[in-house]
């Protein structure tokens, strides 16, 4: 990339993303480019010229209106990570679902996407996209953002990491394995789950996700007990999972057929083509 492919009227846009690049704003709005125009001579008047050409060169990548990330065009600029991004692009946020699944090692599977817990009743999205077309996400470049709206008692069970020089919000194992029970088509799907709780094995938290499931919900709670037992956990452990009142049965996984043998212990209609073995 090369000044000359700006035109003279926004080449001064060139000295900004460098001024950019050494304050550390690899994600800055447009206000923070108002405030450091000046000491680069970018005038108030050209300052959206400078931004169009800047977008249209490739020197920066816009995320949504108003907010944008230096590209890794930038000399010596190590560009903002996919979760550094999904940070910015709605607040609060933490990475989730599959993403975490993945960040934790508890799947091999690296999602296309990345999944995002946020209690924000306003989240990016397509211009003029309906409802139905919401679940295909919200693209910035090549990477594609799945945000999942929670009410702000559901928000909890995170952890703060260090990725890059960035830090950032996640939902610990616990968390996102329960997400995975409620949700695992954000997972890849129930097997997947399945293999992530028998992945974690000895090092699942059993009080810190039983506290959890049951802050959630009985349908996820019930699931919970029944994969711990499957899995070999001494059942006078579950007892508070097993008393958790719920009206009637709920599907093993959610998103399967409701068909399959009922389990009176927990609850579940176990629509799984197999059983969990111990």
């Amino acid at each position: 990339m090369n000044a000359r492919h700006i035109p003279k009227g926004s080449r001064v846009g060139i000295e900004l993303v460098r001024l950019l690049a050494s304050e550390g704003d690899r994600i800055f709005s447009t206000a923070r480019a108002r405030e450091l125009g000046p000491r680069v001579g970018l005038k108030e008047a050209y300052l959206w010229e400078s931004l169009y050409h800047l977008r249209r060169n490739g020197w920066i990548v816009s995320l949504r209106r108003g907010l944008y990330a230096l590209s890794s065009t930038v000399p010596g600029l190590t560009p903002a990570h996919e979760f550094e991004i999904a940070m910015a692009l709605v607040d609060p946020a933490a990475i989730s679902h599959w993403s975490a699944l993945h960040h934790h090692g508890l799947t091999d599977q690296a999602p296309r996407r990345v999944f995002v817990l946020t209690t924000s009743g306003v989240v990016p999205r397509v211009r003029g996209a309906k409802a139905k077309e919401d679940r295909q996400g919200f693209p910035v470049g090549d990477t594609t953002y799945q945000f999942v709206q929670v009410k702000p008692d559901r928000y909890f069970g995170t952890d703060k990491v260090w990725i890059g020089d960035a830090r950032v919000t996640i939902t610990d194992p616990e968390r996102t394995l329960l997400d995975g029970l409620s949700r695992p088509h954000y997972c890849g799907d129930f097997a997947e789950v399945l293999h992530a709780f028998e992945v974690r094995g000895a090092d699942l938290d059993l009080q810190r996700i039983s506290k959890y499931a049951l802050k959630l919900d009985a349908a996820t709670a019930k699931r919970l007990g029944w994969v711990l037992e499957h899995q070999g956990v001494d059942p006078s452990r579950l007892e508070r999972l097993a008393g958790l009142p719920i009206n009637g049965y709920r599907s093993l996984d959610p998103t399967g057929p409701r068909k399959g043998p009922c389990n009176m212990r927990w609850m579940i209609q176990e629509n799984l083509p197999g059983k969990l073995t111990t």
